[in-house]
C-alpha cells in the first residue's frame, strides 16, 4: 500500500511538472486579455466597455492640458500696389480637423522675427479669447481692408522674415522666409504672392492668387459685465494688460544740449487697449532697469533714464531691449554713431520693402508723434547753409545795395560780380574749337570737290612719308650689300680684268 502511495504521488509531481510551464503560459496570457478589457474580473466580456470607459474619462482630465491644435496657414507681408501700400498684408491660422468645440486662445501669441534677425511679439492673445471657427484671419491694421479680419496688429511683415505660433512658451507651429537653409524663398515686390500651406505635404508654397477665408463669428473674447470701474480703481487695473507685449521703440534723445537730463527714451503702444508696464524692464549694456506706468491705447510713453545715462554718440551701435515680465523680448533698438547734439533718433515709418525707417531729427517729440527736420531751426536773422549745416547771418537787401554788374549773398553779405562768359570771336580763316574755346586754323582742300582729310591735317605730311620710304630702302640696300660682298667684290674684279684687256 505505501509503495502504491509512493508511485501515485511521483505520478502527480510529475504530472505537475509538465504542465506548470503551460499553466503559466495560459496565466499570462488571460492577464494580457485582461488588461486589454477582453475578459472582465469574472471572467466576462464586459471589462472592454468599463476600460474603454475609463480611457475616455482620463481624456477628458487631460483635454485642457492639450495644446490647442492650431497651425500658421498663409502669410502674406503686403505690396505697393497702385500707390498704396500694404495691400493684401495678412496671417491666416487655422485649426486641425474639423469641430464646433471652441479652443481657448490664453497664452497664444504670435512672434515676429525680422530681416535683422530681432524678435518681438507681434500678437498676443487676450486671456479670455476664443477661436470659435475653423480659420483666423489677421491683418496689418492700416492695410486696406483690414475691417475684413478678426484681429489686427500693428507692425509690418518684412520680405524676408519668420513667425513663430507660441502657446504657452511652447513653439507649436514656425515659418521663415528669408531664402537661406531651412527657410523659404524671400517675397518680391515685382511679384506679389502669398506664401500658403499645402495640407498634403504640409510645406509652405508661393502662391500667385490666394483668397484667404474670413467669417465675423470665428473669434469671440469675453470680457467682465461690469464696467464701471470708477468707483473701483483696482478692477480697472485688473483688466488692463499685465504684460507689456506690442510695445515698440519709438525715438531716443542721447546726445542731449547741456544736462544729461534731456536724455529720453520713448515707447509707442500700438495696441487698442492700455499696457501695464509694472514688471517689465528696460535692458541697457547687460543691466534690467525696471518701467512702472501705464501706456494708454495708440498712446506714447517717456522714459527718462534714472540711475544710469546714454553714450551720447556712440562709436559702435548701441541696443536697448524691451524685457517682458516672462523675459521675452520684447523689441530692440540700436542707435547708431551719427548722433548730434540736440537731435534724436527717431521712428519714421516703413520703407516699401517693410523694413523700419530710422533718422536723426532735429525736432525731438517726447510723448508726440515723430517728426523730421533734416537741419537745425536758426535763429531770427539766420538761415540754414545746407552745404555745412549751420547756421550764418542773414544780410538784408534794404541795408546794403549793389552797384550795377554785382549781386548780393545773403550767406556771406557781400557783393559778388555778375560774370557774363562773353563768345569769342576767331579772326578769317579760323574757327572755334568748342571743346577747348581756342580760335584753330581752317585747312582747305584744293584737290576734289570734297575731302577725307582730317581737320589736323598738314601739307608737309606726304614728304615726311617719303623722306621715311627711301630712308627704309636705303637700310634695306645697304644690309643687300653688306650679304653679298663677297659676290659683289668677284664681280667687280672680273668687270675691272676686261677692261684691262681691252686697254
Amino acid at each position: 500500500m505505501k509503495k502504491i502511495f509512493i508511485t501515485i504521488s511521483m505520478c502527480f509531481g510529475l504530472m505537475a511538472m509538465i504542465m506548470q510551464p503551460v499553466i503559466g503560459t495560459l496565466a499570462g496570457v488571460i492577464n494580457v486579455y485582461a488588461e486589454d478589457g477582453m475578459v472582465s474580473e469574472e471572467g466576462g466580456e464586459s471589462g472592454l466597455e468599463d476600460d474603454a470607459e475609463d480611457v475616455d474619462d482620463e481624456e477628458d482630465d487631460t483635454e485642457e492640458d492639450i495644446l490647442p491644435q492650431i497651425y500658421i496657414k498663409a502669410v502674406n507681408p503686403g505690396y505697393k500696389i497702385d500707390g498704396v501700400n500694404n495691400v493684401g498684408e495678412m496671417i491666416e491660422i487655422a485649426r486641425i480637423g474639423n469641430s464646433d468645440v471652441p479652443i481657448l486662445l490664453a497664452g497664444t501669441a504670435i512672434s515676429y522675427t525680422n530681416s535683422s534677425g530681432n524678435t518681438s511679439v507681434l500678437m498676443e492673445f487676450p486671456e479670455h479669447s476664443w477661436m470659435t471657427g475653423e480659420t483666423l484671419l489677421l491683418r496689418l491694421a492700416s492695410s486696406p481692408g483690414s475691417e475684413l479680419a478678426n484681429l489686427t496688429y500693428s507692425k509690418t511683415l518684412a520680405f524676408n522674415a519668420g513667425l513663430s505660433l507660441i502657446v504657452n512658451g511652447e513653439v507649436v507651429d514656425e515659418v521663415c522666409w528669408t531664402g537661406k537653409v531651412d527657410c523659404y524663398k524671400a517675397f518680391n515686390s515685382s511679384k506679389p504672392t502669398t506664401l500658403v500651406r499645402n495640407l498634403e505635404t504640409g510645406e509652405f508654397e508661393h502662391n500667385l492668387v490666394y483668397t484667404p477665408e474670413y467669417a465675423e463669428g470665428n473669434y469671440r473674447e469675453e470680457v467682465e459685465e461690469n464696467t464701471d470701474t470708477a468707483d473701483n480703481p483696482e478692477t480697472a487695473v485688473n483688466k488692463l494688460v499685465p504684460q507689456c507685449h506690442g510695445l515698440q521703440f519709438s525715438e531716443i534723445l542721447s546726445y542731449y544740449e547741456t544736462a544729461k537730463s534731456e536724455q529720453f527714451v520713448e515707447f509707442y503702444n500700438p495696441r487698442s487697449g492700455t499696457v501695464n508696464l509694472d514688471g517689465c524692464k528696460l535692458r541697457y549694456k547687460n543691466k534690467n532697469y525696471v518701467l512702472t506706468g501705464m501706456v494708454e491705447p495708440e498712446g506714447y510713453f517717456v522714459y527718462y533714464p534714472v540711475g544710469f545715462s546714454l553714450t551720447k554718440n556712440p562709436t559702435n551701435s548701441n541696443k536697448l531691449e524691451i524685457i517682458d515680465v516672462d523675459d521675452v523680448v520684447v523689441d530692440t533698438l540700436e542707435y547708431p554713431n551719427g548722433q548730434r547734439k540736440g537731435t534724436a533718433y527717431a521712428y519714421l515709418g516703413l520703407d516699401e520693402a517693410g523694413g523700419e525707417i530710422w533718422k536723426v531729427t532735429y525736432a525731438p517729440t517726447p510723448g508726440a508723434p515723430n517728426n523730421y527736420q533734416e537741419f537745425r531751426t536758426c535763429e531770427a536773422g539766420k538761415v540754414i547753409n545746407e552745404a555745412t549745416g549751420n547756421c550764418v547771418k542773414i544780410a538784408s537787401v534794404s541795408e546794403k545795395v549793389c552797384q550795377e554788374g554785382y549781386y548780393l549773398n545773403i550767406l556771406t553779405g557781400r557783393c559778388k560780380k555778375i560774370t557774363v562768359k562773353e563768345e569769342k570771336i576767331c579772326p578769317e580763316g579760323y574757327y572755334l574749337n568748342p571743346e577747348t574755346n581756342r580760335c584753330r586754323k581752317i585747312v582747305q582742300n584744293k584737290g576734289a570737290d570734297y575731302s577725307l582729310t582730317p581737320e589736323n591735317y598738314k601739307e608737309d605730311t606726304s614728304f615726311v612719308a617719303l623722306y621715311a620710304v627711301l630712308g627704309v630702302m636705303g637700310v634695306g640696300l645697304l644690309y643687300l650689300m653688306w650679304e653679298f660682298r663677297r659676290e659683289i667684290g668677284k664681280l667687280g674684279r672680273k668687270v675691272l680684268g676686261l677692261f684691262k684687256r681691252k686697254g
